[in-house]
C-alpha cells in the first residue's frame, strides 16, 4: 500500500520520501489492567504507539511500547521493519532523539538524525582537542571528545552496526542494552563519545541556521498530525485499548495504522481527481499551495453512519489519475 501511495504525483509535492518524523502518542487503557502504566507527561493509564512519518504523510511504521519506555530507542527500528520502496535517510525526532548513543549508532548506519531540542543551553558541545579555541562562541565548549575510546572501539561499533543491517539485532536492543550506563561497558561510553561529535555538529547547525529549525518543526508537526489523525480514525472505542493481552494491544496499533494508511490514500486520490477535473477545466493551480494540503482530512466522512456494501462493485480505474502533471503547475 506504501508503494502503491509512492507512485502518486502529488504526493510528491508534500515530500521526497528521504525523510521522516518519529513521534509517540499515548493510548488509553483500563487502570486495573496488569500491562497499563501511568504516563507522567501524558497523564493517565496506558501504553504508548509509535509512529514513523514519511515526509509526504504516510505513516512508515509503528510499534507499540510501555509508558516507561524510553522512545528515543525506538527511532531507528525503521531501518530494518519498514521494507517498503519508501526508505527515508533522515529521522526527525522529539527531544527523546537527543541522546548520544542514538546519535552515534545513527551515524553509523548511515541516518541522519535530526530531532527537536529541548533545553539546548544546557548540553554540553565538545571540543575536538583542547588546543582548539573559537572566538565568540568558546565559553559552549566544556568538555574534549575521547577520541581513543572511539578508535579503540571503532571495530565493535562496526560489528553492532553491520549486525544491525543484517537483521541480527533490533536497534532498540542494542540501545536499551547500551544504556545501562555500566562502568565495565565500554562500548556504550564509545558510542556515546562518537554520537557527542555527531550531535556536537549538529547543534552548531541548528543554532546557526533558522531554516533547519523550520524544516524540523515543519516535519515533527507531520508527526503530531498523524496522531490526532490516527487517534480520530479509532473513533469505535473513544481511543480505548480494551484487550488485555500484550499481542492483541499490538494488533490494536497496527490495524489502527493501516486504516489511517487507507484513509489518507483515499483521500490522495480525491484529491488527485478534483485537481485534474480543475487542471483540464483551465484554471492555474499554485504549488506552493498545494504543498500546504494534507490527506488527513477529517470533514468529508461520516463515522457513524449506516452503509450498504455492494460486493459486485467495481472500483474505478487509477492509471489516468497518475498521469497527473504536477510539472504543468504555476510556481
Amino acid at each position: 500500500m506504501v508503494n502503491a501511495y509512492a507512485q502518486w504525483p502529488l504526493q510528491k509535492v508534500w515530500g521526497s520520501g528521504k525523510s521522516a518524523s518519529a513521534d509517540g502518542t499515548q493510548w488509553d487503557m483500563n487502570a486495573e489492567s496488569l500491562m497499563a502504566e501511568h504516563h507522567v507527561r501524558y497523564g493517565g493509564y496506558g501504553g504508548i504507539g509509535y509512529y514513523l512519518i514519511a515526509d509526504s504523510y504516510i505513516a512508515l511504521y509503528s510499534r507499540f511500547s510501555t509508558c516507561g519506555a524510553w522512545e528515543g530507542h525506538y527511532i531507528l527500528d525503521f531501518i530494518e521493519e519498514n521494507t517498503s520502496e519508501v526508505q527515508p535517510d533522515t529521522v526527525h525526532a522529539d527531544t527523546q532523539g537527543q541522546s548520544t548513543a542514538i546519535f552515534g549508532l545513527a551515524y553509523l548506519r548511515g541516518i541522519q538524525l535530526m530531532p527537536r531540542i529541548r533545553h539546548g543551553k544546557d548540553l554540553t558541545l565538545f571540543r575536538p582537542s583542547s588546543q582548539h579555541r573559537y572566538t565568540h562562541i568558546d565559553t559552549l565548549f566544556r568538555e574534549q571528545v575521547g577520541w581513543e575510546l572511539i578508535r579503540t572501539m571503532l571495530p565493535d561499533m562496526l560489528r553492532v552496526a553491520l549486525s544491525v543491517r543484517a537483521g541480527k539485532i533490533m536497534p532498540s536492543t542494542i540501545l536499551r542494552r547500551l544504556a545501562t550506563y555500566s562502568r565495565k561497558n565500554k562500548i556504550y561510553f564509545a558510542f556515546r563519545e562518537l554520537g557527542r561529535v555527531v550531535r556536537a555538529i549538529f547543534l552548531l547547525q541548528y543554532v546557526s541556521s533558522v531554516e533547519m529549525r523550520h524544516l524540523i518543526q515543519a516535519a515533527t508537526n507531520k508527526s503530531e498530525a498523524f496522531n490526532k489523525y490516527v487517534d480520530w480514525v479509532s473513533f469505535g472505542g473513544a481511543g480505548l485499548l480494551s484487550q488485555g493481552t500484550r499481542d492483541e494491544q499490538r494488533k490494536f496499533i497496527k490495524y489502527n495504522h493501516l486504516v489511517a494508511n487507507l484513509l489518507a490514500f483515499h483521500t490522495l486520490v480525491n484529491m488527485t481527481q478534483a485537481l485534474q477535473q480543475i487542471q483540464q477545466a483551465g484554471y492555474p493551480m499554485d504549488l506552493a499551495a498545494l504543498a500546504t494540503f494534507s490527506p488527513y482530512g477529517t470533514e468529508p466522512y461520516n463515522r457513524f453512519g449506516d452503509y450498504a456494501l455492494n460486493p459486485n462493485r467495481l472500483p474505478e480505474p487509477l492509471e489516468r489519475y497518475l498521469a497527473f502533471q504536477i510539472a504543468a503547475l504555476s510556481d
